[in-house]
């Protein structure tokens, strides 16, 4: 399919009903929908459940599991591990759930606390060993998977100065990004020989960044563009344009360009496609 089509069009082939209140987050679980694996993804909602859709062979998606019982307020995020075996849902009831996936059942096997108050956000690094939260009390919690589905949570970073909304980790590297309503981008690493973890870049307005709350960021597949978008209508683009500098010495993310013209609604979400 190619994007640039002038007949290329979007259409509507299903709708899918079973909430009861507001659909927050969806999540594509990683290895489905390719060599004849059926498609499978999550949805979270503010009736305080999960559900998992799975694509049948005419095409068609049906809720197979409904996960519910473990949180007691709307589930704002969900994620999926790398391997798919592990589903990590945030809940404004302060707590971020992990559910092991087995076989058509899932078991919630962990139940991480710690946050003051609504979780607003879980991402989970590229190879599965570290877990991320977010939340309104303007932390972010980095969290370590231990064996026997057991979570240490390694470090609270306390640098944002209002909610923070998305928690997103590089694809390519163990380097930790936060959005906030305090309209910054924080750019977290470890350091190497403390294992503690602290910001080395903020991007701000002074950085030709946003002048509003940034709701969402999201990366090419080589983890070197980034994309942001925020209330102050805009969509920003990002680079890392010098890949062989050091983490842990320079700030290497530069704005590129701004898209606007979006007058009078707000940016939640966007996705950047890499075109090959």
């Amino acid at each position: 399919m190619n994007f640039g089509d002038e007949d290329f069009e979007l259409r509507e082939i299903q709708r899918l009903e079973g909430h009861t209140d507001r659909v927050w987050s969806v999540a594509w679980k990683p290895a489905t929908g390719v060599n004849g694996v059926p498609a499978v993804f999550a949805s979270c909602s503010g009736d305080k459940t999960v559900r998992i859709w799975e694509e049948n062979s005419t095409g068609s998606f049906q809720c197979q599991a409904v996960l519910e019982e473990t949180h007691t307020r709307t589930v704002r995020s969900c994620a999926w591990s790398s391997s798919g075996k592990f589903l990590a849902t945030a809940s404004f009831d302060a707590t971020t759930a992990i559910w092991e996936n087995v076989g058509v059942d899932f078991e919630c096997v962990s139940t991480l606390e710690g946050h003051d108050n609504e979780v607003k956000s879980v991402s989970w690094n590229n190879s599965g060993s570290l877990l991320a939260t977010c939340g309104r009390d303007k932390s972010v919690w980095i969290w370590e998977v231990l064996p026997g589905n057991e979570f240490d949570c390694v470090s609270v970073l306390q640098g944002h100065t209002q909610d923070v909304k998305i928690v997103q980790w590089n694809p390519s590297t163990d380097t930790l990004f936060s959005c906030s309503y305090d309209n910054t981008i924080k750019v977290w690493v470890e350091d190497g020989d403390s294992d503690d973890w602290h910001c080395i870049q903020t991007l701000g307005e002074s950085d030709s960044g946003h002048t509003s709350t940034v709701w969402f960021l999201s990366f090419d597949a080589s983890g070197h563009k980034m994309v942001s978008c925020s209330d102050d209508l805009t969509i920003k683009i990002w680079s890392d344009i010098d890949k062989m500098q050091d983490w842990y010495q320079n700030a290497p993310w530069k704005h590129v360009c701004t898209l606007s013209g979006y007058h009078d609604r707000t940016i939640f979400s966007v996705p950047l496609i890499r075109k090959e």
